[in-house]
């Protein structure tokens, strides 16, 4: 195989560039100390420093388009391991009430098996998605507090109020759940009776307004933030930047509220 016909190794060559640009340019200098400003010297070393600049210019965006592409994939790194952590202890404690319930009433067990089985099936693989539709984060909000007035032998009082303008808009997907589950955990699944989950939603094609009230016992907070709510502040920060407003409150009566909303 001749020289020509070794094949075209382009690493090689951008690793020589530079190397060129910079002989070429101590070659230039030194010429012109010897032979003056002649027009021939003058046009060349025009078209090489514009040959330069262009090429200088075109690494510049090369390097910038790096960046860009390692802090999207980063972002979309964590952004999986974040969602991947919403909380599986609620489907194995729903599976065991199932269990029990089978033998009681089979209808409802198999309606709540049903309900269960679209939960899982969304959280796995429609949970993987960028976007989904608000009204698929609605129906799986459904289904979750549906199974959690099964699991409970104790009066509670859930209440969700949505009033949608446009259900078809497209939000991060599993961002409401981990509020609701701070709900259910803190609040219903410590207090004896009288626990109550108010969740109301008011969406327009703008703006996505999303808040819980709900009551616990004070004696069994401790006052540390969980890594549910740690976990929903940075995939807010991460997709919606300056475009999302938390708040968080507590009252000494045993009251706990979060409002999320979102610029869309």
């Amino acid at each position: 195989m001749t020289f020509f016909q070794k094949p075209f190794n382009k690493q090689l060559l951008k690793r020589l560039v530079p190397y060129f640009f910079l002989t070429t340019t101590i070659v230039i200098l030194v010429f012109n100390d010897a032979f003056g400003e002649t027009d021939e010297l003058i046009v060349f070393s025009l078209l090489f420093f514009t040959s330069m600049a262009i090429w200088m210019i075109r690494w510049l965006v090369i390097q910038i388009k790096f960046i860009l592409r390692l802090k999207n994939e980063k972002k979309q790194a964590e952004l999986t391991h974040l969602k991947s952590q919403v909380n599986p202890h609620f489907f194995f404690n729903t599976l065991n009430n199932l269990y029990g319930l089978v033998g009681q009433d089979t209808e409802k067990a198999q309606e709540l098996i049903l309900k269960l089985s679209d939960m899982m099936r969304y959280s796995i693989y429609e949970g993987q998605n960028d976007w989904v539709t608000l009204a698929d984060e609605i129906a799986y909000l459904d289904n979750y507090m549906d199974l959690h007035r099964m699991r409970y032998h104790k009066e509670i009082s859930i209440r969700f109020d949505v009033d949608a303008e446009d259900r078809s808009i497209q939000i991060m997907p599993l961002l409401f759940i981990i509020m609701v589950e701070n709900a259910f955990k803190h609040g219903v699944e410590k207090l004896r009776a009288d626990a109550f989950v108010h969740i109301r939603l008011k969406a327009t094609k703008q703006l996505v307004d999303f808040e819980i009230e709900n009551n616990f016992d004070a004696e069994e907070m401790d006052g540390s933030e969980g890594i549910g709510l740690k976990n929903l502040k940075k995939r807010l920060e991460l997709v919606y930047q300056n475009r999302h407003e938390l708040e968080i409150s507590t009252e000494p009566a045993g009251l706990y509220k979060i409002r999320l909303r979102l610029r869309l």
